[in-house]
C-alpha cells in the first residue's frame, strides 16, 4: 500500500512537471510571435539580392536544367570551334591548290578566281571568330611579283591553319588576326592582278 501511495505521488508529480513544461513551451512560442510589431509581415526566408538582379549562385545551382543548359552551351562552343578549325583547314588546302595551279600554268583561270574568293571569305570569317574586324585589314610586305605572292599566300594560309589549330577556344588571338589580315591582303592583291 505504501508503494501505491509513492507511485501515486510520483505520477501526480510527473503530470505536474509535464503540464508545466508544456505551459512553458507555449508561453515561449506566444512570446516569440508577439515580439514582432503588429502589421509587420514575417521575414522572407530567401534573402533579396541588391538591385533586383538574380544571383548566379542561387538555390538552382546544380539543378538538372542548369546542367543541361551548361552542357548545351559547351557543346555549341565546341561545334563553333570545330567549324572554325575546318575553315582554317580549307584555307590551307585552297592556298596549296592555288600555289600548285599557278606553278603549273603561270596564270589563274576562272576556277582559281573562285578559289581566291572562297579563300578570302573563309579568312574573313576566321578573323571575325578570332576577335578581329574589318578595320584591322591594313597589310604591308606584299610581294610585287605574282609568283612570289602566290607562294607567300600558300605559306600564310598554312600558317593560319596551324595558328587556329593551336589557339584555345576562348582566346582572342592577335596572331590569328594578324595572319588572317596578311592572307586577305595577299588574296586581294592576287585577285586584282588576275583581272
Amino acid at each position: 500500500m505504501f508503494r501505491l501511495q509513492i507511485e501515486a505521488r510520483l505520477s501526480w508529480r510527473v503530470r505536474i512537471v509535464m503540464i508545466a513544461s508544456i505551459a512553458l513551451f507555449l508561453a515561449t512560442m506566444i512570446q516569440a510571435q508577439s515580439s514582432r510589431p503588429n502589421g509587420m509581415p514575417s521575414p522572407d526566408p530567401t534573402p533579396a539580392t541588391p538591385s533586383g538582379k538574380t544571383d548566379s549562385s542561387d538555390s538552382n545551382f546544380g539543378s538538372p536544367e542548369n546542367e543541361m543548359r551548361s552542357k548545351l552551351l559547351l557543346k555549341e562552343e565546341k561545334k563553333q570551334y570545330d567549324e572554325n578549325l575546318a575553315r582554317a583547314r580549307e584555307v590551307s588546302q585552297l592556298g596549296s591548290q592555288l600555289n600548285e595551279n599557278f606553278a603549273a600554268k603561270k596564270l589563274f583561270n576562272s576556277d582559281d578566281g573562285k578559289k581566291l574568293e572562297r579563300l578570302e571569305k573563309l579568312t574573313r570569317r576566321i578573323r571575325n571568330e578570332a576577335g578581329g574586324s574589318e578595320s584591322d585589314a591594313e597589310v604591308k610586305d606584299i610581294p610585287g611579283e605574282i609568283e612570289a605572292a602566290v607562294k607567300r599566300l600558300a605559306d600564310v594560309a598554312d600558317g593560319l591553319y596551324k595558328l587556329v589549330e593551336k589557339t584555345p577556344r576562348h582566346v582572342v588571338s592577335a596572331a590569328v588576326i594578324d595572319q588572317a589580315n596578311k592572307l586577305i591582303g595577299l588574296v586581294q592583291r592576287l585577285r586584282n592582278a588576275s583581272r
